[in-house]
């Protein structure tokens, strides 16, 4: 089980000023638990691990089987939640450079509709050029621009590459239950698809076939994914006592923190697999609580690489900023540092010992060298990068979200801004429906 540790934020903010938050973390737990408060449409994911069936994983898993015995490469179609937690959970537990041997086990995972980069787009097309690949379509409207526009790039693909026949057997979509263009593009060509519960929002939505079927296609054990979240559950439950339940714990924390002018959170990790789990993280609580101009901002580093390029401003900047750092307790393998007799670089100290011990070092020689310099730390030690760690961490993360957005005042399950862009985009683009807007805009340029 991950352990949460808030000592080293105790010179900033007291345990008196984390505790008074008691009342209304449980308020908001209940709140959850109810659906009293806004954004009670979106919370399905609440107790989603504890509810999935063992069918509904059987079904997954077949699917799955089919894309891995029938592609080479399979590329997931999605943007925002509808990706990064797919990505997160696969980049934690793959090896770092499997994709690049020629022969696989299992198919190289790759991922578009997340940007609407030409070059990108292009490049991913002439890689797939005499492949057996197929894709997992995500999207819930199927109209989202960016998927969308990859989506039709690669079905075109698929079919003139392999098939209308075999396009089918390997074209999955992951869409709404009954509305949207890619249900009925899914209807109509008779893709397998899987649903996205209406009651779970985007980034809250890994636990769902969204992440699921994508990280059963990589080969991972989604079983145990699901049951290491569900172990999350159980343990942020309401039943908990506050100061045993990380999520509560984490949530009054931060709001301690934010509320002491500690307005930047910054995630850190020493393990270059998590870096996706800081960008599914950058999501969850940037959108979950960026709204009526307040919110912790959410950013995130990969140390010690970026010791040597933002360390400088964390160790000295403005201290408007905090720490929490994923702490992996148990590396996978095993690499001792060698001797060398003539010893020019100077490292004979460390020989024998492992290299994740210096990185351990490292990491406690950080934190140190942080707190000195006025930067509060917490601390999410987590066993192992397995499906059961991973599947805690991401539950954990989520639920202390929820709570933390009712904190805050806000609607955690919303993201009205998100729009904006989208309206400006679709009026120079002269989108039908758009036309006031494009006069408007083109009046402004």
């Amino acid at each position: 089980m991950i352990n949460l540790n808030i000592e080293k934020t105790l010179g900033f903010v007291s345990m008196e000023s984390v505790n008074a938050y008691e009342a209304e973390v449980m308020a908001a737990q209940e709140a959850l638990e109810k659906g009293t408060r806004p954004g009670n449409d979106f919370l399905g994911w609440l107790h989603l691990p504890s509810s999935i069936t063992k069918e509904h994983l059987a079904d997954l898993k077949a699917t799955a089987q089919t894309l891995r015995e029938n592609c080479e490469v399979v590329v997931v179609a999605g943007i925002g939640g509808s990706y990064l937690g797919a990505r997160a959970v696969i980049e934690a537990l793959s090896n770092s450079f499997t994709w690049l041997q020629e022969k696989n086990e299992t198919p190289v995972i790759l991922y578009a509709g997340h940007n609407i980069g030409e070059d990108y787009l292009y490049e991913l097309t002439e890689y797939l050029k005499g492949k057996k690949f197929g894709v997992i379509n995500i999207s819930k409207s199927g109209t989202t621009t960016e998927t969308a526009l990859a989506f039709r790039l690669l079905k075109k693909q698929c079919e003139d590459q392999r098939g209308k026949e075999m396009a089918q057997k390997v074209i999955v979509a992951v869409t709404d239950a009954k509305k949207g263009a890619a249900r009925v593009t899914a209807d109509k060509e008779g893709y397998k698809s899987f649903i996205i519960p209406d009651n779970v929002g985007g980034r809250f939505s890994v636990l769902t076939p969204v992440g699921l079927l994508p990280i059963a296609v990589a080969g991972f054990d989604i079983e145990k994914l699901v049951a290491g979240a569900a172990a999350m559950e159980k343990a942020c439950g309401l039943d908990v006592p506050f100061a045993q339940n990380p999520a509560a714990l984490y949530a009054a924390t931060r709001n301690a923190l934010y509320n002491s002018g500690k307005k930047i959170e910054i995630l850190v990790n020493f393990n270059p697999k998590l870096h996706y789990v800081s960008e599914w993280w950058k999501q969850l609580y940037g959108e979950s609580e960026g709204k009526e101009n307040k919110g912790i901002f959410p950013a995130a580093v990969d140390f010690s690489t970026d010791l040597h390029s933002m360390g400088q401003w964390i160790q000295e900047g403005e201290r408007t900023i905090y720490e929490t750092v994923i702490s992996v307790e148990k590396v996978s393998h095993k690499l001792e540092v060698p001797t060398d007799s003539e010893n020019l670089d100077g490292l004979n100290f460390l020989a024998g010992k492992r290299v994740d011990e210096v990185n351990k070092m490292a990491e406690l020689g950080t934190q140190l060298a942080h707190v000195d310099g006025g930067v509060p730390n917490i601390r999410v030690v987590i066993p192992s990068l397995s499906e059961e760690s991973i599947g805690e961490l991401l539950y954990f993360f989520e639920k202390a979200c929820g709570i933390s957005g009712y904190l805050l005042g806000v609607n955690p399950f919303n993201q009205p801004g998100v729009e904006a862009y989208k309206k400006n985009m679709f009026a120079l683009l002269n989108k039908p429906g758009y036309e006031e807007a494009s006069k408007a805009i083109q009046a402004r340029l």
